[in-house]
């Protein structure tokens, strides 16, 4: 029997995925029918983004799995209707999206090259950068996509230090973890990225306590999620002058309010939550496999763990 896959992520990213999830779906050998509509006791598969309008999943019992189009899984995660397995999105696409948004943020504030681009008189000041082999850099968070993250920068010649809550290992990387090992990594944290998942074992990781621990003048990346940092303890460390600079791409509320502080904060950067992104062409072919496993029969790939929420 032919697999309904339902289209539940709305109409507008139809238009993007329509014709790649159709390509990738033949090129796995799914003859599946995929559409935006179908009775729910109908469904094989959903494939869904939590902004999405579908928030009960009872009637969908003849569904396998819900394939989330997202890295993030904090909306839906804790959906008491969702039973079946749940799907996190890992893109090829958003992964390297993410790699170059991070490396382009941290090359900035290595070089410093916010005294360049905004000089505002004709001065000539040269100066002589440290070497990436000099820099500190510390990604929080070692994930699929802190792991690709750290390695790029380590790549670059960066002095990385990794954290995450549980042990990790990354050839060539300092792998931390654990409260001892946060305590530690922060203190030689001269930049730090973060790319902890959202949950409440990570709300507020950078706040007035851990701030402090950080060097004078430390510079924060945050393309991971709002929640990671309490703003008013960032907020309050950038006007003290202990953190020199924030760059944010991610908010507890977005669109970030148009009165939010960051938004005129002279030390801070918003971008509007563009770091990574999945892109239809090779999110496809995600989709697309996990689907192909489900009727062979085969472990799902990137499924959540209820019990950490990510």
């Amino acid at each position: 029997m032919r697999p309904n896959i339902l289209f539940a992520a709305g109409k507008t990213q139809w238009q993007d995925y329509e014709k790649p999830l159709k390509s990738a779906l033949a090129a796995k050998g799914v003859d599946g029918k995929i559409s935006l509509d179908f009775a729910p006791a109908e469904v094989d598969y959903i494939v869904y983004a939590p902004s999405s309008a579908l928030q009960d999943f009872t009637p969908y019992t003849r569904a396998k799995a819900v394939l989330n189009l997202w890295a993030g899984v904090e909306k839906i995660v804790g959906n008491t209707t969702l039973q079946i397995p749940l799907a996190r999105m890992v893109d090829p696409g958003l992964t390297q999206g993410m790699v170059e948004w991070v490396s382009g943020h941290v090359l900035r504030y290595h070089l410093r090259l916010d005294i360049d681009i905004r000089r505002e008189a004709a001065e000539w000041r040269p100066r002589t950068p440290p070497l990436a082999s000099e820099r500190s850099v510390v990604v929080l968070g070692l994930g699929a996509l802190g792991q690709k993250v750290a390695r790029q920068l380590a790549d670059f010649g960066f002095d990385v230090t990794g954290w995450s809550r549980s042990a990790k290992s990354l050839d060539g990387i300092r792998c931390l973890h654990g409260e001892d090992g946060l305590r530690d990594a922060l203190h030689r944290a001269e930049i730090v990225v973060l790319l902890l998942p959202d949950t409440a074992a990570t709300e507020n990781t950078l706040n007035a306590g851990t701030l402090a621990l950080m060097p004078k003048g430390a510079c924060i990346i945050n393309p991971g999620r709002g929640p990671l940092i309490d703003d008013d303890a960032l907020l309050a460390a950038l006007d003290a002058g202990h953190i020199g600079r924030a760059t944010l791409d991610v908010f507890r509320i977005e669109p970030l309010p148009e009165a939010h502080p960051y938004w005129h904060h002279p030390k801070v950067t918003v971008t509007p939550h563009i770091a990574a992104d999945t892109r239809a062409s090779t999110a496809s072919h995600v989709i697309a496999e996990n689907i192909r496993r489900g009727e062979a029969g085969e472990q799902f790939l990137h499924l959540v763990d209820r019990s950490l929420g990510y």
